[in-house]
């Protein structure tokens, strides 16, 4: 019998960039408290979140190779104040993300976790995308917002969509990684459990 794969994510986003390399896989909505600890860096965060997504798969899976991630974005004020930013939630905390975000450089980190059911190996890792934002507008903003309601994405925008014109560049390994999912660290990381996504069509 072939291993399962399940992605822990409802994200229909991450859905399609699997779907790229996996062609059959479950999906389920982890439920997880996804604060931060007490003197955790920024990626100690965002991989323990992606593990600990991951791991939630023991509530409804017996076996099968768990993909979990998350992402927050860093942004470093010309103070040197450094806020972590996760999804926005409402329309004024999008707006408020935004305007930070404005003709500055934004740091996303993406986090990846690969849970086997069956042997209890994990592995966990990241990616790093610098996005720089255009000046924008505070009609631009909210008229982008109002398109294409971005409250459930870290940093207030879908660069799958609409997202795309509100910046000015983007550097980074992995355009996947923006969007949800890093699958080139992915397709890495499941080579190192023997798994190479060439041999499952």
């Amino acid at each position: 019998m072939k291993t399962p794969f399940i992605l822990a994510s409802s994200s229909p986003f991450r859905k399609s960039i699997l779907e790229k390399i996996l062609p059959v896989f479950e999906s389920f909505s982890p439920n997880i408290d996804e604060s931060s600890k007490a003197n955790e860096s920024v990626v100690e965060l965002v991989e323990r979140l992606a593990l600990e997504k991951a791991k939630t798969a023991l509530q409804f899976y017996q076996q099968g190779v768990v993909i979990g991630s998350d992402q927050v974005a860093v942004f470093e004020a010309p103070d040197n104040t450094v806020q972590i930013l996760g999804k926005p939630h409402t329309r004024d905390n999008a707006i408020k993300q935004l305007s930070l975000f404005s003709g500055n450089k934004v740091r996303f980190i993406t986090s990846l976790a690969v849970f086997d059911i069956a042997t209890n190996n994990t592995l966990v890792t990241h990616d790093t995308t610098d996005v720089y934002f255009k000046t924008l507008r505070q009609a631009q903003i909210e008229q982008y917002i109002d398109k294409e309601q971005p409250l459930n994405c870290a940093g207030s925008f879908k660069s799958e969509g609409l997202g795309i014109v509100l910046f000015d560049k983007i550097l980074g390994e992995d355009p996947n990684s923006l969007v949800g999912l890093p699958l080139i660290k992915l397709t890495n990381l499941l080579a190192q459990i023997g798994i190479d996504p060439l041999d499952l069509k």
